[in-house]
């Protein structure tokens, strides 16, 4: 009841925002169409054409606050753009007024609707279901007040009916696209979690061999050989101790790297490893576990990205604690065929999408990109 389709998949939230356009034009459109055809019932042209900027105002919203790099839609920008459509209804109804003779070419209902089904993928369906019955009760109280100037000779509810179908209608069918793509999405990352969780069990197991495979390293290349002289020796020599202190120090080392890693280290370590290309952490306080499951999505898919080909020359990720904000500083180093702005764009579009800050500079020797986020 909570989720839209850009919550949980923010690529798609993407591809739909220019269906929000397309939906604010064909709102335009209709108002402009419309207008001109009802023109000889109009007496007052300067309120017809207010209706006509409200109607164009709610199309130019919705675009804007559904647009990328506007990310996250919210609520209250369902109910702006609702509010300026009906303003947009009311306009139309004064201009009107005392020579309405027929309300079947009234643009206010089909005006709404068009707008409330174009942010679908934006809204949670109970969202676009309430905002759908009270822009209906708006309208219907306008249509209740209609002069009898009407040719229509139908009781009052019957025009209710009749006028509110083409709102209720679009109205449902947002609703019902929003529930709909919500619970697909959902079963099938349910899916697709059960897999990755199959496979992320087998790459740690992998990097945990990795691990310990180096440690046997160190242990066979360093210190057995030297424990092996030392045992054969008359005297133990300050060099030899000095020499203990170091492999004491390396072992320490692997054995902490091993046992304070993150997920963030191990996502290095994989694409090392099955990349080639340096990847370098800094997490001291292993403040990556404080991203959500979608933000580290967010972040392993714009790692593993740079990572492709050769975008990417060696990937550093740091982790900066401020005082109530993460901060995580991703710089690469451009390849042979560097990302453009414009690739990247569609990865900040996705990090606004899950609740992160984020911003992308883009230079001849790197791409830097800046997300932060308060932890839950």
């Amino acid at each position: 009841m909570r989720l839209t389709q850009q919550e949980v998949d923010p690529i798609g939230g993407i591809t739909a925002a220019p269906l929000v356009v397309i939906g604010a034009g064909l709102a335009f459109t209709t108002s402009v169409v419309l207008t001109v055809a009802h023109w000889s019932e109009v007496g007052s042209p300067w309120a017809a054409l207010l209706a006509v900027a409200l109607v164009t105002a709610a199309g130019l919203c919705a675009a804007f606050l559904a647009a990328p790099g506007r990310a996250p839609f919210r609520t209250e920008s369902l109910w702006l753009v609702v509010a300026l459509a009906l303003g947009g209804a009311i306009a139309e109804y004064l201009s009107t007024i005392g020579a309405n003779r027929f309300l079947y070419d009234d643009f206010g209902p089909i005006v709404v609707g068009m707008l409330i089904l174009s942010l679908a993928p934006f809204c949670t369906w109970v969202s676009l279901l309430l905002s759908g019955v009270v822009a209906t009760a708006v309208l219907s109280i306008l249509i209740v007040g209609s002069p009898s100037t009407t040719v229509i000779a139908a009781p009052p509810l019957t025009l209710v009916a009749v006028e509110s179908a083409a709102v209720l209608a679009l109205t449902a069918a947002a609703a019902g696209y929003s529930w709909a793509i919500v619970a697909v999405t959902l079963t099938w990352q349910r899916e697709a979690n059960r897999a990755a969780l199959q496979r992320d069990g087998e790459l740690r197991a992998g990097i945990a061999r990795s691990v310990q495979q180096s440690r046997v390293s160190v242990l066979g290349r360093e210190v057995l050989p030297f424990l092996a002289g030392v045992m054969t020796a008359d005297r133990i020599s300050v060099a030899d101790a000095d020499r203990a202190r170091e492999l004491a120090e390396a072992l320490r080392r692997a054995l902490k790297a091993g046992i304070e890693s993150t997920w963030l280290d191990d996502l290095g370590a994989t694409i090392r490893m099955s990349r080639g290309i340096p990847v370098s952490v800094d997490d001291p306080t292993g403040a990556s576990d404080d991203l959500a499951d979608d933000q580290r999505s967010a972040l392993t898919a714009l790692l593993t990205w740079l990572s492709e080909g050769s975008r990417s020359a060696g990937i550093r990720v740091s982790i900066e604690l401020e005082v109530s904000r993460r901060r995580l500083v991703i710089t690469s180093a451009n390849g042979a065929t560097p990302p453009s702005r414009r690739e990247l764009d569609r990865f900040i579009a996705v990090a606004r999408a899950v609740s992160m800050r984020a911003e992308a500079l883009v230079t001849r020797e790197n791409v830097r990109v800046e997300l932060s986020h308060v932890p839950g």
